[in-house]
């Protein structure tokens, strides 16, 4: 059994036709040969667009010599908005001072520190299923409300129910179905003072979400000026001076610091976790795994990850099939050559999570679902080489830990109590927004075990 996957385009169609089936879902519009292709180029009357595959190229890119690859301007723009000058989105010093700041709350013993108020937030979802039991349970509402539990939890030491809290999750739902991954921008060579087609929705929906943000923001302020501030992760963040200027985020930067942690936290853990629950219920013998070695949690130490292996594999090979980010872009700063190609300063480099992750040269299976793949050796190379669904090299997510100790603690969480099971008919279809999701959600039948 083969999971879902986008059926390619054909190899060669018009430039209109091509951005007409960008729009519509990123994924498919990409052609068969880039599953098997080491680079392919994409030419535009604006700029040319290289997408690499080849393992030796991305390391180029990603970890020789980033500086010589910033993250391009043009796909950030649908992301303005909301994030701002989140650490997501900026370059060169000003990425490095926030990453200076950014990166001691994830050090590996914060993600101990952290673990209660995560498996509060586990808990809470598996109970919150108890009443969905015997029904047919539409799972990415549920993985987004959990993930967002965890980065309120997290964050701001305060549960979902929390008002402002539920206020932004609502809001963010909004803007994920708002907003798609890129817009016009990424394709047009704008001058700074044009609008950049977002829509007046999705502009008035980043608003109220940033007003949400400053005002929790500003109470965390005060309660760290009063000496009452709880040690979570934006007290850890708002007093963490940068070691080489000695200041710390001021309210804005602050902001938006926390506006791309709830997107790349909640985001794409929900996308994540909402597709391995998927393959579980595809693969049932994995659900059983990831019971019988939940018994783990009767304990609540943060030891019990250790422990949760088969969970830890399953949301890995997850990871691989669904990278909840399909593509990432970067742009040269000066003439490149690759496999004897010149690349011109100003092109577009893609690093595609979706397309190295399932390439034929690579990967064995690489559609199939097998979270055995990890303990071979072409797994073991593979994940080293050719595995990126945190990206990789100084811009790899800061929060990668925190997800693989997240994903893999909910899995467990909610298999302990409940199975999963398809539902006929109802065979989800990928498609990319901010994320890779389902195009009319991930729909299972909940049985109590």
């Amino acid at each position: 059994m083969t999971p879902p996957k986008p059926q390619p385009r054909a190899d060669k169609v018009s430039l209109r036709r091509y951005l007409k089936l960008f729009r519509q879902d990123l994924l498919s519009a990409q052609p068969q040969r880039l599953y098997r292709a080491w680079m392919a180029e994409f030419r535009t009357p604006f700029f040319r667009s290289y997408l690499i595959n080849q393992p030796d190229l991305i390391q180029t890119v990603l970890k020789d010599r980033p500086d010589d690859f910033p993250k391009s301007n043009r796909i950030s723009e649908g992301l303005r908005p909301l994030l701002g000058q989140s650490v997501f989105l900026t370059n060169g010093e000003v990425w490095k001072a926030q990453r200076r700041i950014f990166d001691p709350a994830f050090e590996g013993g914060r993600l101990k520190d952290t673990f209660p108020a995560m498996r509060a937030a586990a808990q809470a979802c598996a109970d919150r299923l108890q009443s969905r039991v015997g029904n047919p349970v539409e799972f990415e509402e549920i993985t987004s409300h959990a993930a967002a539990d965890v980065i309120f939890r997290t964050l701001f030491s305060v549960p979902i129910e929390h008002e402002i809290a539920a206020e932004v999750f609502q809001k963010f739902r909004a803007y994920q179905r708002e907003q798609p991954l890129l817009n016009l921008a990424a394709f047009v060579p704008l001058p700074r003072w044009m609008p950049r087609f977002h829509s007046r929705r999705t502009r008035r929906t980043a608003q109220d979400i940033r007003a949400l943000i400053t005002r929790m923001t500003q109470e965390r302020a005060g309660q760290i000026a009063n000496g009452t501030a709880p040690d979570d992760l934006a007290t850890k963040i708002m007093t963490t001076p940068d070691p080489s200027t000695g200041r710390c985020f001021d309210t804005d930067e602050m902001v938006d610091q926390v506006a791309i942690f709830f997107l790349a936290g909640h985001e794409t853990s929900a996308s994540a976790l909402a597709w391995a629950l998927y393959l579980l219920a595809l693969f049932p013998e994995w659900q059983d795994r990831i019971a019988a070695e939940a018994h783990a949690l009767d304990q609540p130490d943060f030891s019990a990850i250790a422990k949760l292996r088969s969970a830890r594999d399953v949301f890995r090979e997850t990871l691989r099939l669904y990278p909840p980010v399909p593509m990432m872009v970067r742009e040269t700063t000066c003439p490149e050559q690759f496999r004897n190609r010149g690349l011109p300063t100003g092109a577009q480099v893609v690093l595609s999570p979706w397309h190295l992750h399932r390439h034929e040269r690579l990967w064995d299976n690489p559609d199939g679902f097998d979270p055995s793949r990890w303990s071979t050796e072409n797994g073991k190379r593979c994940q080293r080489d050719a595995y990126m669904p945190f990206s990789a090299g100084p811009r790899v997510c800061p929060g990668a830990g925190f997800a693989m100790v997240e994903g893999p603690l909910i899995l467990s969480m909610i298999l302990r109590r409940f199975r999963l099971e398809t539902i006929p008919g109802k065979t989800p279809v990928p498609v990319a927004h901010l994320t890779v999701r389902s195009k009319d959600g991930i729909w299972l039948r909940l049985v109590e075990r």
